[in-house]
């Protein structure tokens, strides 16, 4: 994670040094920017739906009318895809896009598709070096692996509703073998802070990561986060870079609100958090994304 909060430009987030599976999204098939609909892309936790899962009547009611118009709503959360789904669904989202998994998948929705989507992009890593070098710092932790086919795969008794299907156990040196998109680790024997300190102290190199609210982390390809699947869309749909929003609460969401045009914080984020982003909304609870998504209604 890098430290400036500076805006950066859209080209800043375009390169990937982990393993493209494209079904599309080459540069052959990337359009110039034009004019056109807005790019609003939505994390879910925290923004679009409170820490119990729930969304309220105000921000499904607008999403609802936002995604009906000419603007191009893209649910960019830290999910599995198959965790993410339902919240397009919530918005009515029948031919879409939804970014999963920090940016590690790109679907595209589309109602005649089998299971009404189909994946145009996964960006995998080798993930063995960081599994067997986290569990020697963190010996309690648990451990996941979303892999190249979207299933998951976890040391025994972790699941999660972020994976979105049920993760299969397997021991940690089967794990590290496996091809990543996404790696989750979670202890419950740190709090967040000594948890964050643990992994800073490690130094994970070749990834990218973040740390959660409590004491998770998510680890991706280099170079993969949201901002760099949201300006792949980006330029695929071809909407000028002045026409992107983004609103996020978490610390996965910082590149995101610095890629974004406008970039807008929710009122519980953490500090780092706001410093990134043009301007911070009302909290969750207080339904600070509903204000936002109401400004674009048309």
């Amino acid at each position: 994670m890098e430290d400036d909060t500076a805006k950066k430009t859209p080209a800043d987030y375009l390169p990937f040094a982990g393993n493209r599976q494209d079904g599309g999204m080459t540069a052959e098939t990337m359009t110039q920017p034009a004019s056109g609909p807005r790019l609003i892309a939505l994390d879910v936790d925290g923004t679009l739906v409170n820490h119990h899962g729930d969304m309220s009547h105000g921000v499904r009611e607008a999403g609802r009318a936002l995604a009906a118009g000419e603007s191009r709503v893209v649910v960019a959360t830290g999910r599995g895809l198959y965790a993410a789904l339902p919240i397009a669904q919530e918005f009515g989202i029948e031919r879409g896009h939804i970014v999963a998994s920090n940016g590690g998948v790109t679907a595209r929705l589309d109602p005649d598709a089998e299971g009404g989507f189909e994946v145009i992009e996964r960006v995998t890593f080798r993930p063995g070096k960081v599994i067997l070098a986290l569990r020697e710092q963190l010996p309690g932790a648990h451990f996941a692996v979303e892999d190249e086919n979207g299933e998951y795969w976890s040391t025994l008794e972790f699941q999660d509703a972020s994976f979105g299907v049920p993760a299969k156990a397997l021991p940690i040196e089967k794990l590290a073998e496996k091809t990543a998109v996404r790696v989750v680790v979670f202890s419950t024997d740190s709090t967040a802070e000594e948890f964050g300190e643990a992994v800073e102290s490690i130094g994970l190199h070749g990834v990218t990561y973040s740390v959660g609210w409590t004491a998770w982390l998510d680890i991706a390809a280099s170079g993969t986060t949201k901002a760099s699947a949201l300006e792949n869309l980006r330029r695929t749909l071809g909407v000028d870079p002045s026409d992107t929003v983004a609103m996020g609460d978490g610390r996965n969401d910082i590149e995101m609100l610095r890629w974004a045009a406008r970039g807008i914080a929710m009122g519980q984020a953490p500090d780092e958090v706001k410093n990134a982003a043009d301007e911070v909304t009302e909290s969750v609870d207080d339904d600070g994304a509903a204000r936002i998504l109401r400004q674009y209604i048309r």
